[in-house]
């Protein structure tokens, strides 16, 4: 598997371990003892205290650099991964590494008051560093499209731009109802979801992309499968027959896996390519993924 690969599968393998790590106690606050603060409670039910005016963050995934920007605090951000990508605005912030091993070092250099985070990232080790500098740590988990809507309200509200997350979420949930209103009218379609052909990388139970596809009209054929993203053995690929086939595009992902060259999706030419980004990161532009795989599933 390629970089790009290894993204898209830990961003949405969640470490169990650290979930463990983080669950754990109250963070302490942002070092500036003058600053006001106040307690909040993240994606773990962790209670986290911040300062009251975030000026300086640090985001530890794409889908919170692209959230951050969404609600209009992207000129808060001090410091993101080298995966951060989108907005353009994010190519030019300071790296501090990638979403699986962050550099310590250079986000404490960075002296942000708050680092956020996905679980699906960060180590013991790396916990107990920012800990030590007392910098806030924010959990964030959105496993449905609820929760990232509620992701980008919580975000308005820490950065104190409630006036445009309001509306970025108002807009995201009436663009949601629209295709959901119209994929109604049209019979269900048996979809699989293809994130890598080697190893065959798929959506199972628990993945919010069930809920995507479903509100465009379609049936993950793989939504009872143990784990949000399974591999399957080609035997399993097999017998599962899909109407539809969508492949997460990037270049190690061009063609459905060869266990499905007799499948109903290939014979009839319904396989649909979908941005690799805006298909496995859980932010705003996951409602783009949901309108384009409406209109291919029509």
């Amino acid at each position: 598997m390629n970089l790009r690969t290894c993204e898209k599968i830990f961003k949405i393998v969640l470490i169990a371990g650290v979930a463990f790590v983080l669950s754990c106690g109250v963070q302490q606050p942002f070092a500036n003892s003058d600053a006001a603060v106040r307690e909040v409670t993240d994606d773990l039910g962790r209670k986290v205290i911040v300062p009251v005016k975030i000026e300086r963050a640090v985001s530890l995934a794409p889908n919170l650099t692209e959230n951050i920007f969404a609600v209009g605090a992207g000129d808060r951000l001090v410091g993101v991964t080298t995966y951060c990508n989108y907005p353009k605005e994010a190519l030019a912030i300071e790296k501090v590494g990638d979403t699986q091993s962050p550099n310590a070092e250079r986000i404490v250099a960075l002296r942000p008051q708050v680092v956020f985070v996905s679980t699906a990232s960060q180590l013991e080790a790396f916990m107990t560093t920012l800990a030590g500098q007392n910098i806030a740590v924010f959990v964030t988990n959105p496993t449905s499209f609820d929760g990232v809507l509620r992701n980008l309200t919580q975000l308005g509200d820490l950065f104190g731009t409630q006036a445009k997350a309001g509306p970025v979420v108002e807009d995201l949930k009436r663009r949601a109802e629209n295709v959901k209103a119209e994929a109604a009218l049209h019979p269900s379609v048996r979809v699989f979801v293809q994130f890598s052909k080697e190893p065959l990388y798929t959506t199972g139970r628990g993945s919010f992309l069930n809920e995507i596809v479903e509100l465009a009209g379609g049936n993950v054929v793989t939504r009872d499968v143990p784990t949000a993203f399974p591999v399957l053995s080609k035997e399993a690929a097999m017998a599962l027959q899909p109407e539809a086939i969508i492949l997460s595009d990037s270049a190690d992902n061009p063609e459905p896996n060869e266990a499905f060259k007799n499948s109903p999706a290939v014979r009839n030419g319904r396989v649909f390519r979908v941005n690799a980004d805006i298909l496995s990161r859980p932010g705003p532009r996951l409602v783009d993924a949901l309108e384009e795989i409406a209109k291919d599933l029509k």
